[in-house]
């Protein structure tokens, strides 16, 4: 995963303004010992939270440097809700305890956060949440984020057995208040002793148990001379209380691990009363809610951060949730510009709708958008009968009828009632939702993405350069496959191409950029057809520009597109395209920039991978008549992007429909309040009806960070163990058993 660790939060005071101060819930408690250096950074990262209802001890830990001394008093300043105590050293532990004795009576949670620790800026919010609604778990932790003096990400699966051995946890959690007086707090007076570590022991000898929240929510700072450090020096003495302390733990300590799918036609929780609603001031803005599946780097993902990212921040705020597990590796250029929550990460679906309205009320939502978000659709008529003044606008990037007959076209017009304008990439998707499912043409609206023309400005790269860094040859034509390797980008008919054109010639190399579920059946194809010597497979990379650069030709063998956002790029950097006939390719690539080639296979046959001769022919046909005129199709690509299809022109288009859209409302659009169960019972059918999917997104989601079989399956036992403890008889027939003494003999079976 690529994480750029230059982005630190904090580095600057951007706190939001709340329209009334209320007491506090949490209780953040911060050793301090002269760190002049850090402190400031780590109390703008809490002062930028979105949740506002804390306060910050700070615990001087006796600290002699008066430039230390003299930024306590600047940071006291800053905020009412930040207070300074000052005591003897005595080290972090007892500082820890000393700061939990001073909380206010309002708190129900302490978290913990060294002076040198940052804070993303939804952690406070998230793990608020995820208390609130998981009970019985009495604290949280997110991933986290080690840098400065040693970079890495630290994604761990909570084993209660492997922490008697090892901490996978970080300092910076939330402890319910009553869990932490209950154990005694840290309670060790010894310095450097793995005192968080013994913490998190003494709470699970206690049979407390954690939410494992999987976004990356804390930054934990790597000095040369840290605790932990010295912790270590004086390994002997901190292993000896550690020890200890693990042997008190009887029984398996199982965490509420997320992603994780649990709903089981429960109720829809429209809010949880024990949540502290808030408000924003008014920012005078329009603040957008937008809802997306997750944060890759996709085409369709590709324009929903193109979009987030220029639009103009003086006019709009945007807050972003996401809805499918997912390897999120974009997420945090999208938190640059905007307010994001994955749902998944730390939240049951139950209270996903209680989650969405607290922040409609909260951040004055006045526009929602919804793009290629499946669950989105089936929540969509829930908000507006809720919100009936809040306008709605969806994106749908392309028909699918190998996916649910239609795919978000299908869902998109399933609500139409309630979505006040909806975009499509080309005219072939919105003559399609006129003519086939039925919609109001003048709702539905042809919107091109648009591609950055600076950024893929030919001008800018030398190619002999990047030749020499990808080891390329000089005296061959570079033909190039970008995409991701799945059934819709048809690698296989691409293979058959690649075959039959190396029997007419020899001078040419074929790039495969990306991966997916057949990229090694891909591999051993290319083998079996003796092919490998003209393709080169370079997997995923963030540096598509450079892959333009070198190629001579870029090859688009898709059953489906919507408009290819590779054909963009394409063009942009003077690429000429051959594409198949499909979605609205043609509408961007014409005689001139390329050559659009009949696809001449069902789309319900995605799964088939036997080509006609005839497709196959036209492909290598293509081809040839491309290299042969190269210079002239290379001539006018880059003229068509900038005649109409940049993104500054993608942007303004945007801005003028967001703000027409806020300012005259469909009044026409709308459900009644009076069908809100009717609007909970599609939420739940919508869950259920996704299930499968979204157990083995989270699958892949673990299987990407290594989570053992074994583990996963004992996460797959409780959430299992957890729906059945719903029912009576269950619970009967477990107690008759630990009665019987049966359950400690299978239990030592077990083991």
């Amino acid at each position: 995963m690529n994480f750029d660790f230059s982005k630190e939060p904090g580095k600057k005071l951007e706190r939001e303004e709340f329209t009334t101060k209320e007491e506090p819930i949490i209780s953040i408690i911060m050793p301090f010992y002269n760190d002049a250096e850090h402190i400031e950074q780590s109390i703008n990262s809490i002062l930028n939270q979105t949740f506002p209802c804390f306060e910050v001890i700070i615990v001087d830990d006796g600290s002699k440097d008066e430039k230390s001394l003299e930024k306590l008093k600047e940071i006291e300043k800053l905020d009412d809700r930040v207070k300074v105590f000052h005591k003897k050293n005595g080290g972090a532990s007892l500082a820890r305890d000393y700061g939990a004795k001073h909380i206010s009576k309002s708190s129900k949670y302490i978290l913990f956060c060294d002076s040198d620790d940052l804070l993303n800026k939804t952690f406070l919010e998230t793990a608020y949440w995820t208390l609130e609604t998981n009970k019985k778990a009495s604290f949280a932790y997110t991933d986290s984020i080690g840098f400065e003096g040693i970079e890495y990400t630290w994604n761990k699966w909570f084993d209660s057995k492997k922490m008697k051995k090892e901490n996978d946890l970080v300092i910076t959690s939330m402890v319910r208040k009553d869990a932490f007086f209950e154990v005694n707090g840290f309670n060790i007076s010894e310095k450097n002793v793995y005192e968080d570590w013994n913490f998190w022991l003494k709470l699970m000898a206690k049979g407390h148990f954690p939410v494992h929240i999987n976004y990356y929510g804390s930054w934990y700072r790597r000095k040369k001379e840290s605790e932990l450090t010295r912790a270590r020096q004086n390994n002997e003495k901190a292993m000896e209380i550690v020890n200890s302390t693990a042997k008190t733990i009887k029984e398996e300590v199982n965490a509420i691990q997320y992603p994780r799918f649990n709903y089981d036609w429960n109720l829809i929780q429209e809010n949880v009363d024990s949540i502290k609603q808030v408000q924003r001031k008014d920012n005078g803005k329009i603040n957008i809610l937008m809802i997306i599946p997750w944060m890759v780097m996709g085409g369709a993902d590709q324009f929903n951060f193109d979009l987030i990212s220029r639009l103009d921040k003086n006019k709009f705020d945007i807050t972003i949730i996401s809805t499918e597990p997912a390897i999120n590796t974009f997420r945090q250029q999208f938190e640059e510009h905007a307010t994001v929550y994955d749902l998944t990460t730390f939240l049951d679906q139950q209270y996903w709708i209680a989650f969405i309205n607290n922040i409609i009320y909260k951040n004055n939502i006045n526009l929602i958008v919804n793009t290629n978000s499946e669950l989105g659709y089936g929540i969509l008529p829930y908000l507006k009968a809720k919100n009936p003044k809040i306008p709605i606008i969806d994106y749908v990037h392309m028909e699918e009828w190998y996916n649910r007959n239609g795919g978000y076209s299908r869902d998109s017009s399933s609500v139409a009632s309630v979505i006040d304008k909806t975009l499509v990439c080309n005219e072939n998707s919105r003559k399609i939702l006129i003519d086939y499912f039925g919609r109001n043409e003048k709702e539905v609206e042809t919107f091109y993405i648009g591609v950055d023309e600076k950024k893929f400005n030919p001008e800018k790269y030398d190619t002999e350069k990047l030749k020499e860094k990808y080891n390329l040859p000089k005296d061959k034509f570079i033909l190039s496959f970008i995409c991701r390797i799945s059934e819709q980008k048809r690698p296989f008919l691409l293979l058959e191409v690649i075959k039959k054109l190396k029997e007419e010639r020899d001078d040419f190399i074929v790039l495969i950029v990306g991966d997916g579920n057949l990229l090694n059946k891909m591999k051993s194809t290319a083998k079996k057809y003796k092919i490998v010597d003209n393709m080169i497979f370079m997997g995923r990379t963030n540096k598509t520009d450079e892959i333009y650069s070198v190629s001579d030709m870029t090859i688009n063998c898709s059953i489906k597109e919507g408009l290819a956002l590779t054909a963009y790029e394409s063009l942009s950097m003077g690429v000429p395209v051959v594409s198949s006939d499909v979605g609205g390719q043609r509408e961007l690539i014409d005689k001139n920039t390329g050559i659009i080639v009949p696809c001449m296979q069902k789309e319900e046959d995605i799964f088939d991978f036997n080509y006609s001769d005839k497709e196959i022919q036209n492909y290598v046909d293509a081809i040839n008549k491309i290299l042969k005129n190269l210079k002239k199709y290379k001539e006018n690509c880059r003229n068509k992007i900038l005649n109409g299809f940049t993104i500054d022109q993608m942007v303004k288009n945007m801005t003028e429909i967001i703000e027409n859209t806020v300012k005259n409302p469909n009044k026409n659009k709308g459900i009644s309040i009076n069908n809100l169960d009717i609007c909970k019972e599609l939420i739940t059918n919508k869950l259920i009806n996704i299930e499968e999917k979204y157990i083995w997104e989270a699958k892949e989601y673990n299987n990407y960070y290594g989570f053992s079989t074994e583990e996963t399956e004992s996460y797959k036992f409780e959430l299992f163990k957890e729906k059945m403890w719903q029912h009576k008889w269950y619970r009967g027939i477990i107690r008759l058993l630990q009665k019987l003494g049966i359950m400690k003999a299978l239990k030592k079976v077990r083991k």
